[in-house]
């Protein structure tokens, strides 16, 4: 069984998916919202997995000082959690410990596969719409016979990360972090395997290559992450041409 630790923050405007907002129609406060509703379904969809879920949020000393509110960070979190799963009983909350995303991530792994003793272990990031219970599942499986397994995303990016054996995390994830993450792998020995490509969403770019995928999946009535398509028909989120050359429109 994996360990799934969903590295999170406070789903706070100016805090979360800046970069998101910075590149597309969205506001800062939309692109919160965007934020909030992929992280919700990462957690439905690690819920329903084989896996156990470790929510590894970012406690309130490791926040910039103008995102920390009345309400700690642990506690924006579990509501986050709570509105989106029946039940917490066996979901773990944790802080994240570390001055980069790589030492948070590494820390998390190193701990549980050295202290914990868990078969293997994996990190995902409120970035991935498309996670689903049998990518995780089926991840888990690969698990068995490869010490790292990569979730491919375009532009070198890896959507999840899962480990047997813990390898040297110092940059780990440095672009392009699929590339690194192997090399990293091989460099102790291991074997590494992938998971099927899926896209990311960082930027507005990135929402270009998502939104039609999740439209397609509600037209054909297939199974969607429910949050996020909630979120994008609140928000009147689509992609628009002009000249054939698409572009993001918020209604």
């Amino acid at each position: 069984m994996t360990t799934i630790a969903v590295l999170a923050d406070p789903p706070r405007t100016g805090l979360v998916a800046t970069e998101l907002a910075a590149t597309s129609p969205l506001s800062e406060a939309a692109a919160a919202q965007w934020y909030e509703a992929v992280l919700k379904d990462i957690l439905v969809a690690v819920d329903r997995s084989g896996g156990d879920l470790l929510v590894n949020y970012r406690p309130d000393d490791m926040l910039p000082d103008d995102h920390v509110t009345e309400t700690a960070s642990e506690a924006a979190v579990r509501a986050v959690a709570a509105s989106a799963l029946e039940d917490l009983d066996d979901v773990r909350f944790e802080p994240q410990v570390g001055s980069s995303v790589d030492a948070r991530a590494g820390n998390t792994v190193t701990h549980l596969l050295r202290e914990e003793a868990v078969n293997s272990a994996a990190v995902v990031e409120p970035t991935i719409p498309f996670l689903t219970r049998p990518l995780i599942d089926n991840a888990a499986m690969k698990l068995r016979r490869s010490a790292v397994v990569l979730g491919t995303s375009t532009r070198g990016r890896a959507y999840y990360a899962g480990f047997t054996e813990p390898i040297d995390f110092t940059d780990a994830f440095a672009d392009p972090a699929l590339e690194t993450l192997t090399a990293r792998g091989r460099d102790v020995g291991e074997e590494v395997d992938f998971l099927p490509v899926q896209p990311v969403v960082e930027t507005g770019t990135d929402l270009l290559d998502a939104l039609p995928i999740l439209n397609a999946r509600v037209g054909a009535e297939r199974a969607v992450p429910v949050h996020t398509a909630t979120v994008v028909d609140e928000l009147g989120l689509r992609v628009a041409r002009d000249d054939d050359e698409p572009r993001l429109v918020v209604d």
